[in-house]
């Protein structure tokens, strides 16, 4: 368990090696899906709002379905369409870096705070994306950060209009009228 804690302190101080170590350590998927349901849940249980258990376990279910979103569709976009020349990335490499890159989302279990809990989940997402950076960078091999900035900026527009569609089917219309 040290190890994890480890891994998960040199992943928010946002360390570039760390994220080296984890692209090339396939044993490490394992911590990375840990990471990501314990952001998960901590997101599940802070969502504003969100009292019941069904509430909660949407906030779960939408945060791992963001990462998988989000990992795919940045390995598909910095490997096929916006690659370095010596880009060279797996799906899984992918997983594992952004995977450590939750560890920030551990904060958003302090989003239903009253008073405070805004600016907590704002600086959680933001620090997330910042590590979604790093990581990003690190596992296509990028030489510089901005091409990372943009194919994760790029990513999550993608998956967040993906989430939205996904929320409404799955709503089933509940509450919205046509025009």
């Amino acid at each position: 368990m040290s190890q994890l804690i480890q891994r998960m302190l040199r992943a928010a101080r946002l360390e570039a090696a760390f994220y080296e170590e984890v692209e090339a350590d396939r044993s490490a998927l394992g911590q990375a899906v840990l990471v990501v349901v314990l952001a998960s849940v901590a997101a599940g249980i802070g969502v504003p709002g969100a009292r019941t258990l069904g509430g909660m376990m949407a906030g779960v279910f939408s945060a791992l379905l963001g990462w998988f979103l989000w990992s795919w569709l940045t390995w598909l976009i910095g490997t096929k369409l916006l690659p370095a020349p010596e880009t060279e990335a797996d799906y899984g490499q992918l997983l594992r870096t952004i995977g450590f890159a939750s560890t920030p989302g551990l904060l958003r279990v302090f989003a239903g705070l009253p008073l405070v809990g805004s600016l907590i989940l704002a600086v959680a997402q933001v620090w997330m994306l910042a590590a979604m950076v790093v990581a990003v960078r690190q596992a296509l091999d990028y030489r510089g950060t901005g091409r990372a900035i943009l194919v994760c900026l790029f990513g999550w527009l993608v998956q967040f209009v993906i989430q939205i569609v996904l929320r409404l089917a799955l709503a089933g219309g509940a509450g919205y009228t046509a025009a």
